[in-house]
């Protein structure tokens, strides 16, 4: 394929997945998505947002399946041939997101994260990598362990490189301080450790706040401040009372709001 027909073909694919979001068919978009990777995975700001995006909205109804499923399972205890329908298809649908998780993983291993261009690139896969492994350590399983290590390696990865590479106000530094922050209060069940990185971020960003003119940029630190101030004041171990009324209130989980 010469390059003008393959700028030619990229273009179309973008437009594929574009068409796909707007009619809210994600798993065609994830698929757009991943032919574009295929066929060279350094991606625009604009294709690794619908990559996010494709994947996010994939992941994000199976994990809603889960919940309903979970609460049937409670409903249908006394009936054991209900119980039995709803057990089977709650496994399907962790076997989907296991899947999934495993399809995303595998792009960000053997193409995004080699070929990232530059430090702020290779921080968002990096985040993209922990939050698809904490999905897939919802699930359970006998890796479950596996995943959990696998989330926070890659968070920490990307945490060590964005403070030295990315500036305190860059969203894409704060949106991984936010998911790494929440996953070592969920997962890790380390609320000082959540409390010092959460504040850490914050206390950087908040200096230079006033130094933002973009009025969208601003919108945007704003609303990552905000979520980690408010977690912080939850996580506080001198509230520990605090926390332990108000358990679940508050939190985030993991998710690519910043592209």
């Amino acid at each position: 394929m010469t390059g003008e027909n393959s700028a030619a073909r990229r273009e179309d694919l973008i437009f594929i997945a574009k068409l796909a979001e707007q009619a809210e068919r994600y798993h065609e978009m994830k698929d757009t998505m991943k032919q574009m990777v295929a066929q060279d995975p350094i991606l625009t700001a604009e294709e690794r947002t619908l990559l996010s995006v494709a994947f996010k909205n994939v992941i994000g109804s199976k994990r809603v399946a889960r919940r309903v499923l979970s609460c049937a399972e409670y409903k249908e205890c006394t009936d054991s041939h209900h119980l039995s329908l709803v057990k089977s298809q709650h496994e399907q649908v962790n076997r989907e997101l296991r899947q999934t998780c495993d399809e995303i993983g595998s792009l960000l291993d053997r193409s995004l994260i080699p070929t990232a261009v530059n430090n702020e690139v290779k921080v968002f896969h990096l985040k993209m990598k922990g939050d698809y492994h904490w999905y897939h350590f919802e699930v359970g399983g006998a890796d479950v362990k596996v995943q959990q290590e696998l989330a926070l390696f890659a968070y920490a990865t990307a945490w060590d490189l964005a403070k030295t590479e990315l500036g305190a106000r860059n969203p894409i530094r704060l949106g991984l301080a936010l998911n790494f922050s929440v996953f070592y209060y969920e997962i890790m069940h380390d609320p000082q450790r959540s409390c010092s990185l959460a504040k850490e971020a914050f206390d950087d960003a908040i200096v230079e706040l006033d130094t933002v003119c973009d009025e969208e940029e601003y919108k945007e630190l704003t609303l990552i401040l905000q979520l980690l101030r408010d977690n912080i004041h939850l996580w506080n171990p001198d509230g520990a009372l605090e926390c332990l009324f108000k358990a679940g209130a508050g939190k985030c989980e993991p998710s690519n709001v910043i592209a």
